[in-house]
C-alpha cells in the first residue's frame, strides 16, 4: 500500500468517526487527561484506526479525541508515537497527516524534556524556537507527497512567531513567565549521555528529548502553523549528580501539568 493510500483510509475512518477540526494537540507525557475538557466530545481508539501505531509508553493512553473548545473544533491525540518504539518516521507522523486532512491549520505540539540551559529549572515551561535533529532520519525522505507540500519545504521558522508571542502572552496573563529555546531530538530510548549532553548545549540546543521534531517537520510541509511547548521535568545528564527516569520525569509533569493544561487552553481560546 502507497503512503497516500494509507493517509486516506486512516482519515476517511476519523472523519467519518470525529468529523473535522481546526486545531490539533499532541499531548505529551502527563497531559493526556487534557482531552476530558472538551465538549461533545468522540474517542476513537488508535487500535481502531487502520494503518495506525499503537502507543506503548506508560502515559500515552493511545485515544483520538475531537471535541469543542472555547467555540473551535480541536482534535487531540492522547499518546504519541516515537522512533525508539520500532515505528518509521512515516509512522509517527501519520496522525499528523490526517489532521491535515481533517482540516487543521494550527497544530500545538507539546512534551516532557531534558532542560540543557543551565539557567532552567525542572518544573519550568518552555516555547520552542527552534529545532535539532540528531537522529539522522527524515520524515519528508522517500516521494514526495505533492498532495501536502513541496519537494523542499522551507524550515526557516518551523514554529509560528505569532503563536509563539501569544503563548508568552497567555503565561503573563496567567501569572508566570515562559523559558523560550532550541529542542533537540535524540533517537532513544536510552537518555542521552553527560557527552551527549555537552555537545547539544555547543550545538545550541536549551533542551533534549525524543519526540516532536518529525511531527514539526510533517507540520510545515503540510503548511500548519505550529507551536510546540516543552516541560522541563529533570536537567538533562551530567548537570546534577543524579541518575534519570521516566518515573521523575512523569512525577514532574503530573506536578506542573494544571498550569501546562492552563496555558494550551489560553492559546487555544485565542488562536
Amino acid at each position: 500500500m502507497d503512503e497516500m493510500t494509507r493517509i486516506n483510509l486512516a482519515a476517511q475512518k476519523v472523519i467519518d468517526a470525529l468529523g473535522t477540526a481546526e486545531i490539533g494537540v499532541i499531548l505529551g507525557s502527563g497531559l493526556g487527561d487534557y482531552a476530558d475538557s472538551a465538549l461533545d466530545a468522540k474517542r476513537l481508539s488508535y487500535a481502531e484506526i487502520p494503518g495506525f501505531p499503537v502507543s506503548t509508553v506508560p502515559g500515552h493512553a493511545g485515544m483520538l479525541v475531537c471535541g469543542t473548545l472555547h467555540g473551535k473544533r480541536v482534535a487531540m491525540m492522547q499518546g504519541r508515537f516515537h522512533y525508539y518504539e520500532g515505528y518509521s518516521m512515516k509512522d509517527i507522523t501519520l496522525p499528523v497527516r490526517v489532521m491535515q486532512k481533517m482540516g487543521v491549520k494550527t497544530l500545538i505540539v507539546t512534551n516532557a524534556c531534558g532542560g540543557v540551559n543551565l539557567d532552567f529549572n525542572p518544573g519550568d515551561l518552555m516555547v520552542i524556537s527552534d529545532m535539532l535533529s540528531l537522529t539522522g532520519v527524515n520524515p519528508l525522505m522517500g516521494p514526495n507527497l505533492d498532495a501536502f507540500g513541496p519537494r523542499f519545504p522551507d524550515m526557516s521558522c518551523v514554529f509560528d512567531r505569532q503563536l509563539r508571542t501569544l503563548a508568552h502572552e497567555t503565561a503573563r496573563a496567567q501569572g508566570f513567565s515562559l523559558r523560550e529555546g532550541v529542542y533537540c531530538q535524540f533517537p532513544g530510548p536510552c537518555y542521552e549521555t553527560p557527552a551527549e549532553v555537552r555537545m547539544a548545549r555547543i550545538l545550541g540546543a536549551d533542551a533534549v528529548g525524543m519526540s516532536t521534531v518529525p511531527e514539526a517537520m510533517v507540520a510545515r510541509h503540510g503548511g500548519m502553523r505550529v507551536l510546540g511547548i516543552s516541560c522541563i521535568t529533570n536537567m538533562a545528564a551530567g548537570i546534577l549528580d543524579q541518575p534519570l527516569c521516566h518515573e521523575e520525569v512523569t512525577e514532574m509533569a503530573n506536578r506542573v501539568k494544571e498550569r501546562f493544561k492552563g496555558l494550551v487552553d489560553g492559546v487555544i481560546a485565542k488562536a
